[in-house]
């Protein structure tokens, strides 16, 4: 290669860098010039959705329309399908985001990378933190989010009802017989769950004994052996593939749950999303506990 040619080749790249670079900044311009920030009382009309749970959330207060992007597995109303992907656990487009220029960014603590969240805090835009923690949270949730979308009346309507039900669903079941179970949150590495968790919340509600409840860690890694130890009297799995076929519990038929046939798959979407729909996996476990009583019962 000549000195011209190695220069050409190097300036073309200063090009392509510089207006990468520059691209970046006149977005960033924009952004500021117009101000991130929603006024106060003004609702927020051009939303961020960064977690699955936080889309149903919108939609079930009817601030749907409001999402101009969102991240992946966010797949429910069907409506949530057809919103743009900026990203997901692997991290999020700042730059895109800054392109849409949102007046309001929900974000998820537990969900989001740190740094992405730190990011667009110093770019100046406006953040809310969803992530529910426990299952009356997530009424709340739905307030904050009406009141900073304008669905304050809708949001009131959708908490209450959820709350109520919620309410029903613990009644309903804490005079039942307890039941031991085995949550299996993953199966490599064989995983659980223990107190303080979410799912550890909906086993409570359905009034079952959760094996590993005093575990040190809210999601504590196992063995099977532990779990032997412990004789659950049901195992409860979600119904990935890779999590339900990851461990042949045929093989201890030594376990209660295992040689009464005891082992139900439910749908994630349903147990791990701190929304709304949070009340149908109470339910499903509810009844996987309601129909191992009475099969337990008739033996």
């Amino acid at each position: 290669m000549s000195r011209f040619d190695c220069f050409q080749s190097k300036y073309y790249r200063f090009q392509c860098a510089f207006a990468r670079h520059f691209r970046t900044f006149m977005l960033l311009l924009s952004v500021l010039g117009c101000g991130s920030a929603t006024a106060e009382g003004v609702p927020a009309k051009r939303v961020v959705a960064l977690s699955p749970h936080s889309v149903e959330m919108l939609f079930a207060i009817g601030a749907g329309d409001t999402i101009v992007a969102t991240t992946e597995h966010a797949d429910y109303p069907q409506a949530a399908k057809h919103i743009d992907r900026i990203g997901g656990y692997h991290g999020i487009q700042i730059e895109r985001i800054i392109e849409l220029n949102p007046d309001l960014i929900v974000i998820w603590d537990s969900g989001n990378k740190a740094e992405d969240i730190q990011k667009l805090r110093q770019l100046g835009f406006q953040l809310y933190g969803s992530d529910p923690h426990t299952l009356a949270a997530v009424a709340d949730d739905l307030l904050n989010l009406g009141e900073l979308t304008g669905h304050r009346q809708q949001a009131e309507l959708v908490a209450a009802d959820y709350l109520q039900q919620l309410q029903a669903l613990r009644a309903t079941n804490q005079q039942k017989a307890e039941v031991s179970v085995f949550y299996q949150l993953w199966s490599t590495p064989l995983m659980t769950v223990a107190k303080d968790s979410w799912i550890q919340q909906i086993i409570d509600v359905c009034h079952g004994k959760n094996v590993f409840e005093n575990a040190d860690t809210d999601y504590p890694q196992i063995s099977v052996e532990n779990v032997l130890v412990r004789q659950p009297q049901v195992i409860l799995q979600t119904q990935d593939k890779g999590n339900a076929n990851g461990v042949d519990w045929s093989r201890w038929p030594e376990i209660p749950a295992v040689v009464d046939n005891q082992i139900y798959q439910l749908n994630a979407d349903l147990l791990h999303r701190a929304a709304p729909r949070a009340l149908l996996g109470i339910q499903s476990v509810c009844d996987v506990l309601d129909q191992s009583r009475a099969e337990l019962s008739a033996k």
